[in-house]
Order: C-alpha cells, then structure tokens, then sequence
C-alpha cells in the first residue's frame, strides 16, 4: 500500500512540476509577444483547455482524427512556448511572425474547442438505450393482451367424383364397306400370316377411327 502511494505521490509531484513549467513558459512568451497583464495569463489556461478537449475526444472513440488534429496543435503551442523561452529566441526583440501567432492563438483555440466539443456525433448508445426501454412495453403489451380464439379445424377436402364419359352411339358400318374391310383383312393375313390390326385397316380403307373400331369389331 505505501509503495503505490510514494508510485502515485511521485506522479502527482512530477505532473504538477512539469504543468507549472509549462505554464510559466506560455506566459512568458505570450508576454514577450505583446500580450501584458491578465492577457498573458490567459494564454497557458487556453492552451491547456485545448489540450483536455482533445484527449477527451481522443479517450471518447468519436472522430479520432479531429481530436488528434486539435491535440497536435495544442501540443506545439505548449512545445513551442517551452523552447522559445530556451534561449533560442530573444525574447526582447520577438519577431513579427511569433506576435502573429500569439495575437492569432485566441481564434484558433476558441474554434478548436467550439468543434471538439460541440460537434460530437450521437453515440449507438443513446439509440441503443432508447431502444432497450421500449422493448419491456412491448413485452408487457403483449402478455395483458387476450390469447387470440383458436381458428376452427378446415373441413375434410371432398374428392371429387369423376363424371364417366357419355356412351358413343354405335356406329353404323354399310355393306359395302364391311364386305370391302374383310377383302383387305385377307389379303392381308395370307401376305404377312397374321390378323390385320385396326391402324392398318383404317389406313388401307381410309375411314376415321370410329368406324375404324366398328369395322375391326365386326371382323373379329
């Protein structure tokens, strides 16, 4: 237990050290830049307000590019104040761009954060809550209602009966035509030894198949 205490006292220590050097650092290039007064205190607080908004976008899951954008940029104000104040730039003769960029940082942070925060999509979760409350209604809806009357069973399907067909009226062969069916019935049997069937003989006499079958009847 006082080991992960003295681990987290010991990153507290450091965060607070490594904030306030930041801190001073903004301040004092925002106050070589121009800015005087309260104006130059100001300008650390925006740069760390932007730089909360972005990592909680970034922690948060929704537009991820967005908030790195914002967190880089916020990033480089603060790196860029630290190394200013280094040494590397005299900070009684700052140049015209630094000035611009100092005069400038209010927008660009005001934007920054207008956007990473206000600008956050609807999350799945708020749909999928709304969701969830309205299926137990329809559960209860569904359990007070009255089971539905069973249907009636379908009555036995009928078969139906098949209608015989009407009987032909026999058919009427002449004379003539008989005495001519049983030349060709044979002839036929004394050139092939077997009875003429009834295709053959309604082709060699060329009569329709009713009279056909009538004749065929006949000879047998």
């Amino acid at each position: 237990m006082r080991a992960h205490l003295a681990r987290v006292d010991a990153v507290l220590v450091q965060a607070v050290i490594a904030a306030a050097l930041s801190f001073a650092h903004l301040h004092d290039a925002a106050s070589a830049a121009g800015q005087d007064g309260w104006k130059a205190w100001a300008y650390p607080v925006s740069v760390d307000l932007l730089l909360v908004a972005a990592w909680r976008r970034l922690r948060s899951g929704d537009a991820k590019a967005a908030g790195w954008c914002w967190f880089l940029i916020a990033l480089a104000a603060s790196l860029g104040a630290n190394v200013a104040t280094a040494g590397l730039l005299d900070l009684d003769h700052v140049p015209a761009w630094l000035r611009i960029l100092v005069a400038g940082w209010p927008a660009v942070a005001f934007l920054g954060g207008t956007l990473l925060v206000h600008s956050s999509p609807t999350t799945h979760d708020e749909t999928s809550d709304a969701v969830g409350q309205e299926v137990p209604e329809d559960i209860e809806d569904q359990e007070d209602a009255p089971d539905p009357a069973p249907e009636p069973p379908a009555p036995p399907a009928v078969e139906p009966v098949p209608t015989p067909a009407p009987a032909l009226p026999p058919v009427a062969v002449p004379a003539a035509l008989l005495e001519h069916a049983r030349k060709v019935a044979a002839e036929h049997h004394a050139r092939t030894g077997t009875a003429i069937d009834t295709p053959t003989l309604r082709a060699r006499l060329g009569v329709p198949p009713p009279m056909a079958d009538a004749i065929a009847a006949q000879l047998t």
